[in-house]
């Protein structure tokens, strides 16, 4: 989930992978058996630091684990520079991941222009991955990143669209995860494609409650939400249209490690793939975050009621 664009230096790292272990010692994801994939039949799932990415990487846990495929679960990592850093050094196996923030991650100079339905992003995506990684078949579940203001903002400043921003955004305060300072589809992006330069950044969470409740308690003016949150609804925010694409597709897909997959693990997982929607992942998500449910127990639910268990 926010989850966008790393920094160049990363980018840097990243694309020449080499995919080689570190000793048990050298990093804390790691057990005391050195690589996490060392156990044969085993697979390491990672998350990122927001409630959807870790619902998401459960709901694969237990449907591997319904396949009799020994899972260890290391979730909440952080940004994707972390996370994928993670998959580097073997410290982690799979995660979920969205294939249009992947992309802007990982080609040189973001997302190719006029890149932007599901299709093709996939597409340019399978192009740029790392060596030693691959990615499974994407759903139809789609979550962006969006610039969502109070009803009360909206109609003060007449806000229907991100580029509405560009003549107020000097007198308003935007909140979203720290990284975001860095990523072309946060502060740079907003600038260079949009023109749009806020007065100040409020370094929060990655769509999480931190800024929904600096944006509906006034604390910020702009806040960087996700689609499916049901903060969105159930605070009434107004979702800037993005005219231009900033944010492309963004469909939920497992990112593994080659070496770590197998068609038990791959059944497993496009299986799940085949029944996300943007609708179902709203709901679910929705019973983590408003109606405080385990994560376990709610992947465990969706797992059931799509009769992947």
């Amino acid at each position: 989930m926010t989850r966008i664009r790393l920094i160049g230096a990363a980018i840097a790292a990243l694309t020449t992978i080499a995919l080689t272990g570190c000793g048990a010692g050298d990093d804390p994801l790691k057990d005391d058996a050195g690589s996490a994939s060392s156990a044969p039949g085993s697979i390491t799932i990672g998350s990122a630091n927001f409630a959807e990415s870790e619902l998401l990487a459960e709901i694969y846990a237990q449907a591997l684990e319904a396949k009799q495929v020994k899972v260890k679960r290391t979730f909440n990592i952080g940004a994707r520079e972390l996370y994928l850093k993670a998959l580097q050094d073997k410290s982690i196996d799979l995660l979920p991941e969205y294939n249009g923030a992947l992309l802007a991650a990982l080609a040189t100079g973001g997302a190719p222009e006029g890149v932007s339905s599901p299709t093709d992003v996939l597409a340019a995506l399978k192009k740029v991955l790392p060596a030693g990684t691959e990615v499974l078949e994407q759903s139809a579940a789609e979550d962006k990143d969006t610039l969502s203001v109070t009803q009360e903002t909206a109609t003060r400043f007449s806000l229907k669209t991100i580029d509405d921003l560009k003549p107020v955004a000097g007198q308003l305060t935007v909140g979203a995860g720290p990284e975001w300072a860095e990523r072309y589809q946060g502060l740079k992006g907003l600038e260079s494609l949009y023109g749009v330069k806020f007065k100040e950044f409020k370094p929060l969470d990655a769509g999480g409650p931190l800024t929904v409740k600096a944006l509906t308690g006034g604390d910020i003016d702009v806040g960087n939400v996700f689609s499916t949150d049901s903060a969105i609804t159930t605070n009434k925010l107004v979702v800037l249209a993005d005219p231009k694409n900033l944010y492309t597709a963004e469909n939920v897909l497992p990112l593994i490690r080659s070496e770590a997959n197998n068609p038990t693990v791959s059944g497993a997982l496009n299986a799940v793939s085949a029944k996300l929607t943007t609708e179902n992942l709203t709901t679910y998500l929705a019973k983590v975050q408003v109606d405080k449910q385990d994560t376990a127990a709610v992947a465990k639910a969706f797992l059931t009621d799509n009769g992947l268990v």
